[in-house]
């Protein structure tokens, strides 16, 4: 390959054929397993997330190819077990995807956006049991158990609100947590182990989650904000601390309660 030559979707998938090879392949390569490379999948996805949230559509591109090779990577050792290939693995989404868009892909038409996503819901529901599920008429079936917590939490709440069981308005939500944040605080009052803090204190996160989802909020996007705010005043306060000859770590915590308050106004002007 020269510089000017573009590589090809065939291409990347020989480049992990080859790497995969036990004879001459490589080394880390080639021991890995699904289980291995999954956290790095989960990686990746987050830092596609990451880079569309910093709008860096170079890192955007350079992310996306990363997550790209995650996926020939796992169809490349579901091809050396004979399970299926990559090209199995377009097939079924191809599929998938015209499946449960009929409106687009066939003559159905939808009365509104209610209709629609109950017929999508149909359908995922007739996929499971063609796959031989068994029939779960809860409102919550096919809610997966693999995605990150706070996103079943949400998923729940939503089939939950599908069929009537929701709070009004925030503002009830509101009322809620401020009532599971009361029970943490009997609970710290109590001496309770960490087993019923950890009961309490999930029944707050799950109800956060709902907040989000009624304030119309991404729960992961606004705890990334968050995360960045705090790395972004924390070193704020470590450069104040060393502007003023001092080593933050050896501040006690009302001078570092001072100079966070010195970065927050930093931030404001």
């Amino acid at each position: 390959m020269t510089e000017t030559t573009r590589y090809s979707l065939d291409d990347l998938l020989a480049i992990m054929a080859r790497l995969r090879d036990p004879d001459g392949g490589c080394p880390w390569d080639v021991k890995q397993d699904f289980a291995s490379v999954a956290p790095y999948t989960l990686e990746e996805a987050y830092e596609v997330v990451d880079a569309i949230d910093r709008g860096d559509w170079d890192d955007l591109r350079d992310e996306l190819g990363d997550l790209l090779l995650q996926v020939v990577f796992h169809a490349q050792m579901a091809k050396e077990k004979g399970l299926f290939d990559f090209a199995d693995v377009a097939d079924a989404i191809g599929r998938k995807m015209t499946r449960r868009h009929p409106h687009v892909f066939g003559d159905t038409q939808f009365v509104d956006e209610a209709e629609r996503k109950q017929a999508w819901e149909d359908i995922k529901t007739a996929e499971r049991l063609a796959k031989g599920a068994s029939v779960d008429e809860s409102a919550l079936a096919g809610v997966s158990s693999g995605l990150p917590e706070w996103q079943r939490a949400r998923k729940l709440q939503e089939r939950a609100a599908s069929v009537g069981f929701d709070w009004p308005e925030p503002s009830s939500v509101l009322a809620k947590l401020a009532e599971e944040v009361d029970e943490v605080r009997a609970e710290f009052a109590a001496g309770a182990d960490s087993a019923r803090l950890e009961d309490e204190i999930g029944d707050v996160l799950f109800v956060m989650v709902n907040l989000a989802r009624h304030a119309k909020v991404d729960f992961s996007r606004a705890m990334r904000h968050a995360n960045a705010k705090f790395e972004r005043r924390f070193r704020q306060m470590e450069r104040l601390a060393a502007a003023d000859g001092e080593h933050f770590a050896q501040q006690d915590l009302a001078a570092q309660e001072a100079l966070w308050q010195r970065a927050k106004a930093i931030e404001r002007k």
